[in-house]
């Protein structure tokens, strides 16, 4: 697992964990508007981008590795830890190892209820058009279909489509097979951190459904739906608007 950080390591360290097939580079507008204030950590998870090469085994395996990272970097905790779909996951799971890992959290759009029919589903679109679906030459041509409010910075695309082709089949069968089988933790109750959960107006139901579990887990935690809003959308197409709302809720 590779890290990228961002920003002074005496400041308070901010964790970000990036989504299924995507790499650090999803929060790194946000690093950048950040780095004055924070030290913001990028995790490339196993499996995706430059990491393509290491297998990506499971949601707990993540969250050992990146466990082991902020005690021998951050001296055991964060100031705040956020991700997204995966990554969202990935940080509440993290929540459920460590009562006082975090003061603060982000968590958006983190599946917690298991989905076994869209396992099934994923697996076969996979299976089928996976190879397809990674392409290069499919990628530059969906980029193109994308709402004007989801457009990338020429930088981000071009990361987008050196590291998107690069995720193996076997990864994304492997974050199925795991994503869509995770369960809340007991331990997620003992959680301290002052948390946020995001969901997009846009997403699919299972996903505000999580939400309203997870909120159901933490004491101190408070759901949020982005109107108008897809999976993802406002950490990977609206940085500033992210940087906005994440600092108003640090600051509070």
């Amino acid at each position: 697992m590779k890290f990228y950080e961002y920003g002074d390591k005496k400041l308070p360290s901010i964790m970000l964990i990036h989504g299924a097939g995507w790499s650090y580079w999803l929060y790194l507008q946000e690093a950048r508007l950040l780095q004055n204030k924070y030290h913001v950590i990028l995790p490339v998870i196993d499996g995706h981008g430059e990491e393509s090469e290491v297998p990506y085994i499971s949601t707990e395996k993540a969250a050992d590795r990146l466990l082991d990272y902020i005690d021998h970097n951050c001296g055991g905790k964060l100031f705040a830890l956020s991700g997204v779909s995966l990554g969202g996951q990935i940080a509440i799971e993290l929540l459920s190892r460590r009562a006082d890992l975090a003061e603060k959290a982000i968590i958006e759009s983190g599946l917690c209820i298991p989905q076994p029919g869209l396992l099934r589903y994923s697996l076969f679109v996979y299976k089928h058009f996976g190879k397809w679906l990674f392409s290069k030459k499919f990628n530059q041509w969906a980029l193109t279909k994308l709402p004007k409010q989801m457009h990338l910075p020429d930088e981000i695309t071009a990361l987008y489509l050196r590291d998107l082709p690069a995720v193996k089949i076997a990864t994304m069968n492997r974050v199925f097979e795991t994503y869509y089988r995770y369960q809340l933790k007991d331990s997620l109750k003992d959680s301290q951190a002052d948390t946020i959960y995001w969901y997009g107006s846009k997403e699919m139901k299972c996903i505000k459904q999580s939400g309203l579990l997870f909120e159901s887990y933490v004491e101190k935690c408070q759901l949020i739906e982005l109107p108008g809003y897809r999976h993802s959308e406002i950490s990977a197409y609206h940085p500033e608007e992210w940087v906005e709302k994440a600092e108003q809720f640090f600051n509070r």
